[in-house]
């Protein structure tokens, strides 16, 4: 594609004479990047995603992370009355998988707030409640895959085992195996290519099932045993290691992840290879801005929540009145609510839905729209609408609100871009924005570019989160 005129030398973005689009000439953000600050920031995230991989993990991790910088939980001010004063941490979490922080403002919450909402679930498997079985002196355990995943990326990786289990007692028992070195990994086997004649025939969804994502565990029979001797060695060895039987896998919670950390990614290292960057490259960030803008004008909320890849349902998923709720004892604590207080105060926040975006893929480029499109290092990206083919499932952010956020951004000195979700008949997606929308608040999706979205190993540029993290603080400051 070819634009005839004048190039706009004074501009970032140098939009005619040369070849491309608009979007492919725009410059990287790699040269206005304090690098120092840029490596500094992105190796803390890179160790804090390997460290953390499940929904539990992160709300575990995120709450170390507040009380060391002084954070209190909300229980706290509701037990003892008290008011938590400006500038101040405070947080609430639901059942250990969402997460709600305040940062009290200058002016009070009554007067709006700045919110930053991502979500911190991410496409997995899970074992099922019956998960383990023996099969020709293998024990291998079963599994239900969580949101949406092409099956066959999954096969032939080495995994890991992480959740709860919870006894009949109480007790809960975490699990953590396959990321240390001495550790065992686990995996799913794949036919192998001279034999897989007729699956090699089938489209690329049907090649491996559902049904047939079951995870190897273990081949050595229990001594003098003669039936399911495998399976009862590995029964042994839970009792042993965990002190727990096959009827506790029944309240359990086990998700089967990648092995293994995030790394650095390129000969440049410009990238972060990790499992779960959707969204917790937006999630981390999210937090931080909270965390290390101390002072911000209006309240800033960071919202963490779980389930948004099956439909932000349940008791933890932002269709639950977890957020409401909670915003309404945050109210009561400050000696402003009312429920009409509290409906007024919703339609005064503003909020960035902190979500992912699809980067574009050299590859892949039949799919995207060049003109409306994301590239890797050239900023976070504004998504004004997502949902599928005409904007179903969408929140459509107005006008009003995108030419308030391009003011600020540019007051800062925060460069970005615009996208859609690929090609308008080609797909698409959701996020937690038309929900928070629903409430009356101004939303509008705004994250991260990345590669391989939903694969066990994404891929971001480092250039982008540090760079998002910026706009982030510059929001909710």
């Amino acid at each position: 594609m070819r634009r005839s005129g004048t190039a706009d030398q004074t501009a970032d973005s140098y939009v005619f004479i040369y070849e491309g689009t608009a979007m492919e000439n725009r410059k990287t953000i790699w040269e206005k990047s304090d690098k120092k600050a840029l490596q500094t920031f992105c190796e803390e995230y890179r160790v804090f995603l390997s460290e953390h991989k499940t929904e539990r993990e992160n709300v575990a991790g995120m709450i170390s992370l507040l009380e060391a910088a002084g954070a209190k939980p909300l229980a706290e001010y509701i037990r003892t009355g008290k008011k938590p004063r400006k500038g101040q941490l405070v947080y609430a979490d639901m059942m250990g998988k969402s997460l709600l922080v305040f940062r009290t403002g200058q002016k009070p919450v009554t007067e709006g707030a700045r919110l930053l909402g991502a979500h911190i679930d991410s496409p997995r498997m899970d074992l099922k409640q019956h998960p383990l079985y023996e099969d020709q002196d293998l024990a291998l355990l079963e599994t239900h895959y969580y949101g949406g995943i092409k099956k066959y990326q999954w096969v032939t990786l080495p995994l890991a085992l992480h959740g709860v289990i919870v006894k009949k007692d109480g007790t809960t028992v975490p699990v953590c195996i396959g990321e240390k070195p001495e550790d065992p990994v686990f995996g799913v086997s794949d036919l192998l290519i001279h034999l897989a004649g007729k699956q090699m025939e089938k489209r690329v969804s049907e090649a491996v099932t559902g049904e047939n994502l079951n995870v190897l565990v273990g081949s050595m029979p229990l001594a003098g045993e003669k039936k399911e001797a495998v399976k009862k060695n590995i029964l042994v060895l839970l009792q042993e290691t965990l002190g727990v039987e096959e009827e506790d896998f029944v309240s359990a919670e086990i998700e089967v992840v990648p092995a293994g950390a995030a790394r650095e990614y390129g000969l440049d290292r410009s990238m972060i290879m990790g499992y779960g960057q959707d969204d917790r490259v937006c999630a981390y960030p999210s937090l931080r801005a909270v965390l290390d803008e101390k002072k911000p004008e209006y309240t800033a909320i960071c919202l963490l929540a779980d389930k948004e890849e099956i439909g932000s349902v349940g008791a933890t998923g932002m269709h639950s009145r977890f957020f409401e709720n909670t915003l309404a004892e945050y109210m009561h604590v400050m000696g402003c609510y009312s429920e009409l207080e509290l409906r007024r105060v919703l339609t005064k926040i503003k909020v960035l839905s902190s979500d992912v975006s699809a980067g574009f893929d050299p590859n892949y480029p039949d799919v995207m729209e060049k003109n409306n499109c994301a590239y890797l290092g050239k900023g976070p990206v504004f998504n004004k609408y997502t949902g599928s083919r005409g904007k179903s499932g969408s929140n459509d952010a107005n006008a009003e609100y995108l030419a308030f956020l391009r003011n600020l951004l540019d007051g800062a000195d925060i460069r970005y871009q615009t996208s859609e979700l690929g090609k308008v008949d080609e797909g698409g997606g959701g996020t937690i924005a038309y929900i928070l929308a629903n409430l009356g608040m101004e939303v509008i999706d705004f994250g991260v570019a990345v590669l391989n979205m939903h694969a066990p190993w994404e891929i971001t540029s480092k250039a982008d989160v540090y760079e998002t993290y910026l706009a982030y603080r510059a929001f909710i400051r």
